[in-house]
């Protein structure tokens, strides 16, 4: 960037002094000409008096010749005939009256032209008066182009476009290095920009690249994280696995012990299952892919994973009830499945005996609703805003002893924003927890 930015402005920087040099050599020589014409003028003004006072004009204009031999004077009749010339035969030139110079001297008195003369094969200057006796009298120098006077000032604007592109090249190097450095700064400090100068164009730009900084970091720490809680998961079942096989495999197990082992074992392993298929299933979750959307009746869904729950609520000695009507959402079938079946087991794990869950179907706010309350243990206010990350248990003693993976509410939440749904939350420790969920406005009407 350092490299193209300098390169950039050296180029700029040359572009300038060519252009600046062009520019100049176009004055300058445009002030020449005006000059050149204005000493012609003069001198043929001086002439003039001079020629018209004199009696013999001639002899007069041979002795200005000797003395001008820079300055070429011709004179011309009124019909265009060449009476005299210092620098060429008169007998040899051609009728001048078609000059542009000539014509204007006749007509207005004086006249002036800057073009290639036929006769010195020169550039050359003319400025013609015209007498009172009806000649004109013409003066004419030749003249230098552009490239020969800019020739003579070569070496010395060379050195000076030299040395200014020398400076250009300091200046830009400091420039450059003067933008750059602060932006390198901040990528050398994306943790600690209170002290570095950003540019106010730059930040939000930076602001932006901060967020994503902050995002990489908190998804590293998370996945970390996530690898050691799923460690810690797997090997403690996978221990007890382990244990109880190797005291059946080496006999130290007695015939009473084995049933108790085996189910043990049996256990671990469903619990690994279960942990497996939930850690799967995030992991799907957590890929971008397009999701199908079908239209559902939330309310059958919810009949269905409720009358699935009716065996481990009757176990634990919890009533699990269903209330509500005939709901429509936009939603991926397989998902809403989960959705609510891990938010009613959730409620039914973390209850009391002789608790109660009820699971309600309707609308809200003109909005598809589900919510799912029980009189569990509840979730205290520190702990709200963290239970839907992975592996989070509020009790840790009784998550184990339930079975639960603490995965589940890390998946409803995933359904949830991929359903553009929104979670409200209630609890109170000893009371019981509150869940809604509001659903996106579906405009396909119940049947």
């Amino acid at each position: 960037m350092k490299k193209r930015i300098s390169r950039e402005m050296v180029g700029i920087s040359v572009l300038s002094i060519v252009i600046s040099i062009i520019l100049v050599a176009a004055v300058f020589y445009r002030l020449f000409q005006e000059q050149v014409i204005e000493d012609l003028k003069t001198d043929a003004r001086i002439l003039q008096s001079a020629a018209e006072m004199t009696q013999n004009r001639l002899d007069y204009l041979k002795k200005v010749e000797e003395k001008e031999k820079d300055i070429r004077i011709t004179l011309i009749d009124r019909e265009g005939s060449v009476l005299y010339d210092t620098s060429a035969d008169r007998e040899d030139m051609d009728n001048h009256q078609g000059r542009p110079e000539i014509q204007d001297a006749l007509e207005n008195g004086e006249g002036w032209a800057i073009r290639r003369s036929d006769t010195m094969k020169e550039n050359t200057y003319y400025y013609a008066v015209l007498l009172k006796d009806g000649d004109v009298l013409r003066l004419s120098k030749i003249s230098h182009s552009l490239w020969s006077i800019y020739g003579s000032a070569v070496p010395a604007v060379t050195g000076a476009a030299v040395f200014l592109l020398l400076i250009c090249f300091g200046l830009s190097h400091y420039l450059t290095k003067s933008i750059v450095n602060p932006i390198e700064e901040m990528g050398q400090n994306m943790d600690r920009l209170e002290g570095v100068t950003i540019y106010e164009e730059l930040r939000p730009f930076v602001e932006t690249i901060k967020k994503q900084h902050e995002s990489i970091i908190r998804n590293a720490n998370m996945r970390q994280e996530f690898t050691a809680n799923v460690t810690h998961e797997l090997k403690t079942p996978l221990t007890a696995i382990s244990g109880y096989s190797e005291l059946i495999e080496t006999g130290m197990a007695t015939d009473e012990d084995i049933p108790r082992f085996a189910a043990s074992i049996r256990k671990s392993a469903n619990r690994l299952l279960t942990l497996i298929n939930d850690i799967i299933r995030l992991s799907e979750l957590d890929v971008n892919r397009e999701t199908e959307m079908e239209y559902l009746d939330l309310y059958r869904l919810a009949e269905t994973s409720v009358e699935m729950l009716q065996v481990s609520a009757g176990n634990r000695n919890v009533t699990l009830s269903l209330e509500g009507s005939s709901c429509i959402v936009k939603a991926n079938k397989q998902m809403m499945e989960e959705l609510l079946y891990n938010l009613c087991d959730n409620a039914v794990r973390y209850n009391n005996r002789g608790g109660h869950v009820d699971v309600k179907v309707g609308h809200e706010e003109g909005r598809p609703m589900l919510e799912v309350r029980d009189t569990g243990i509840g979730i205290s206010k520190e702990h709200q805003e963290r239970i839907f990350e992975r592996f989070y248990r509020v009790d840790k003693s009784r998550s184990k002893s339930t079975g639960g993976t603490g995965l589940g509410l890390a998946i409803v939440k995933h359904i949830i924003v991929k359903h553009g749904a929104e979670l409200k939350l209630e609890s109170e420790v000893g009371k019981g927890t509150d869940m809604k969920v509001l659903f996106p406005v579906c405009d396909k009407k119940s049947d």
